[in-house]
């Protein structure tokens, strides 16, 4: 059969952008589909904005908080019109640089505006902006149609504005007060930043601890730092319902001890996200869904052989990097075929907190259950000079590894610059690198990652033994004392 393309690609987000560019850099003729603007949630409602209002918070908090850095600065009131405008240059900066059509198109690539619907296995129905409908057909077809923010029913909702991460970054003044429902990573890292920028808010979550994926003590921590800032927790919450009294919103919720309730300004729900996948009349294709999203294999092909399905739209680990990621297992493999599969035991990922939080691998709950032996190798920000220099010592590094060569199950980080510190053990698990040769690798000083390395220093002296140390003694006539090692958690 001769189709129109080799490969219809829909959706322009950070899937879709990469999975049209490795096509196209096959030789494939490509076309790629958006209805909206390219770049996605991640440039537009995402990841970019996102970063750039935390950067922002951070400002005004290292300001505020100037003398602990013997400098005293003086601020005014934050003007919410410059800021949305800052958030807007960026996200336009970025979209001008890595996202603008012209540049896939110069790639070869047929960019096109509209919304997409299969009406066979093989062929795509567009409605443009002014209702025309043209149908295409692919040999391959992906499907990169991204997430959106899941709104949970609660009672009452409906009847009230709310904030999504679709909202947020357009809103004309900061909140007096604000209520974050979800303690995951978007809702932390908002909360925090609106916190800083001097907003007062509460976090309501059903859960018993915030970003329950990560490392409880680890989290412990940045709740107990969040805490000190001034955001206030409420876990262990149901919401019950939501009402509008006298311009003001209310949250009922339960606690343990009974029901409560908070005021706020502005609500944003931070639940999570839901695929993007009902518009796409998937029926006619064939393609098998689930509740989370479209079902793929690790190859991210679906159950129709020439169809597959890349990014948030899968329902799986919905971060960005991971979509790229599953863009070049699906494209190589459809494309090419090249067996590639989607790596499953270095996904790394990270909250942009202050201080940051990343893990990257098994987590100590995963190596318990599955029962397997390992050690934790632990070290402190307190012992990172770079962190004393910059007045940011909050904060630990915990390696879970195997006592016998030191080969690395998983890692966790809080503290600054955890997101590339989190990237060497990733790099270093990918690589089959133990702590040992983690620890053999010169690390330039003063640098945070002289600090991960130093995490992987660990594995040596806990192999080390006091009947180790007296043999190096009786066999060179050393005559030191022996280290004590008695303590089983000394760091060195």
């Amino acid at each position: 059969m001769k189709f129109d393309y080799d490969t219809i690609v829909i959706g322009g987000g950070a899937a879709g952008l990469t999975t049209a560019g490795i096509a196209a850099n096959f030789g494939a003729k490509t076309t790629m589909i958006e209805k909206e603007k390219l770049g996605g949630d991640c440039t537009w409602t995402g990841c970019i904005p996102s970063k750039t209002l935390i950067k922002a918070a951070s400002v005004v908090h290292q300001m505020k908080n100037g003398k602990k850095y013997g400098v005293s600065i003086n601020h005014d009131k934050i003007d919410t019109s410059d800021l949305m405008k800052h958030i807007d240059d960026v996200r336009r900066e970025v979209y001008k640089d890595a996202d603008r059509p012209e540049i896939f198109e110069e790639m070869g690539i047929e960019v096109v505006n509209g919304e997409a619907r299969f009406t066979s296995p093989n062929t795509i129905e567009i409605t443009d902006s002014n209702d025309t409908i043209r149908a295409i057909t692919g040999r391959y077809i992906f499907i990169c149609t991204g997430s959106s923010a899941f709104v949970p029913p609660i009672p009452g909702l409906d009847q009230i504005k709310y904030l999504t991460n679709d909202s947020l970054f357009e809103v004309d003044e900061l909140p007096g007060r604000l209520v974050v429902i979800g303690a995951g990573p978007i809702g932390i890292e908002m909360a925090q930043s609106f916190c800083r920028l001097g907003s007062e808010v509460d976090v309501l979550d059903l859960a018993p601890q915030i970003l329950m994926k990560d490392d409880p003590e680890l989290s412990d921590i940045l709740k107990n730092e969040l805490e000190k800032e001034g955001v206030r927790f409420h876990l262990n919450t149901k919401v019950k319902r939501i009402e509008s009294v006298d311009g003001q919103t209310i949250i009922h919720f339960e606690k343990e001890y009974g029901p409560v309730s908070v005021r706020a300004d502005d609500i944003l729900l931070a639940t999570g996200r839901k695929a993007n996948f009902a518009s796409l009349n998937l029926k006619a294709a064939g393609v098998e869904t689930e509740k989370t999203g479209i079902k793929v294999n690790n190859r991210c092909r679906t159950n129709k052989k020439h169809i597959y399905a890349v990014g948030d739209v899968t329902g799986r680990y919905q971060f960005t990097h991971m979509s790229e990621h599953m863009a070049k297992v699906a494209a190589t493999s459809a494309l090419l075929k090249i067996p590639m599969k989607i790596d499953r035991k270095h996904v790394p990922w990270v909250t942009y907190t202050d201080p940051e939080l990343g893990h990257v691998g098994a987590t100590e709950k995963e190596l318990q259950d599955k029962g397997i032996s390992y050690e934790i190798y632990r070290f402190p920000f307190s012992k990172i000079d770079r962190a004393i220099t910059d007045g940011a010592t909050t904060g630990l590094i915990k390696v879970y590894a195997r006592k016998l060569d030191g080969k690395i199950y998983g890692a966790s980080v809080l503290g600054s610059h955890a997101g590339e510190m989190i990237s060497q053990y990733a790099l270093a698990m990918k690589n089959g690198i133990t702590l040992r040769n983690f620890a053999d690798t010169i690390h330039p000083y003063p640098t945070y990652g002289l600090g991960a390395r130093r995490a992987a220093d660990q594995w040596y002296i806990k192999n080390q033994s006091e009947t180790m140390v007296k043999w190096i003694k009786r066999i060179f006539g050393y005559r030191g004392p022996v280290p004590d090692y008695s303590n089983p958690n000394r760091i060195v």
